[in-house]
């Protein structure tokens, strides 16, 4: 596939709009986020008319179109990532990596958010701001992945869409907007280890719904379905579950030849 230039993609034309249509929570915010921020990449086919077309961020890759116009090597850009395609690519991308694993989704919606969690004892939280970038770097590699999707930690702190837990001026927890839609703002939450079953992240991802909402859009949770810590959280800070969805974690590019992985057992074909 061609990588186009984000300026150059009409996403709110047809066939793009019609791929990847906007206005739903989750993976729905994915197209809106890389045209508010700028961070993110589409892809298609060929430059004009496209039949086929993708769009990334943070690893996580849209495919949408026609999967025959596209040989197995033209997904190779999106070898170990997290793709959500509809089930006519199956085929296609069980030839054009070594792995692929299904994984359940859930997507959960927050529509009352009057209810906000007070910090504990001795904790503050509030918005970051550009100079709380050291903070956020100081998180570690284990807690990075929360700022891929702004393209690192210091667009994350100055994005205005970051609530953080602070003790003795250090950053132990932080919910932020991890995709930011017209009408959903699909968040993430993350604790250090040491500093989880304080209630920090409830109180943090609390004061983003709030701050979301004053934006006018709804809060949305994205997690696995296996993910019980993150679902306990979504509900015990107001979220409710309103779509599962299954994408699929791609290995390393298939050879030359496209000798992939056969699908799992008791996937769709078609």
């Amino acid at each position: 596939m061609i990588e186009l230039p984000c300026h150059s993609v009409p996403a709110h034309r047809t066939p793009w709009r019609t791929w990847f249509p906007t206005g739903y929570p989750g993976l729905g915010s994915l197209t809106e986020h890389i045209r508010a921020t700028g961070h993110g990449r589409w892809w298609a086919d060929r430059p004009r008319n496209p039949r086929a077309g993708a769009v990334a961020c943070a690893g996580h890759v849209l495919l949408g179109g026609d999967p025959r116009v596209l040989a197995p090597g033209a997904l190779a850009p999106f070898a170990r990532s997290y793709v959500a395609a509809p089930d006519r690519f199956l085929p296609l991308l069980g030839a054009a990596f070594v792995r692929l694993v299904p994984w359940e989704r859930m997507v959960w919606v927050r529509e009352d958010t009057t209810g906000r969690t007070a910090a504990p004892a001795g904790t503050t939280v509030r918005p970051l701001t550009a100079a709380d970038t050291p903070a956020v770097r100081a998180l570690g590699t284990d807690l990075s992945w929360l700022a891929e999707s702004w393209g690192g930690p210091a667009a994350l702190a100055a994005s205005g869409h970051t609530q953080g837990a602070f003790h003795d001026g250090r950053l132990l927890a932080l919910a932020c907007t991890y995709f930011l839609g017209g009408r959903y703002e699909d968040i993430a939450v993350a604790t250090l280890p040491p500093a989880r079953g304080r209630g920090l992240a409830r109180a943090c991802v609390t004061a983003l719904s709030a701050d979301i909402t004053t934006r006018g859009r709804t809060p949305s949770w994205t997690c696995s379905r296996d993910n019980h810590p993150s679902r306990a959280l979504a509900a015990a800070t107001g979220f409710r579950l309103v779509r599962e969805y299954v994408h699929y974690a791609t290995g390393a590019a298939a050879d030359p030849a496209g000798r992939g992985q056969r699908l799992p057992a008791g996937l769709p074909t078609a």
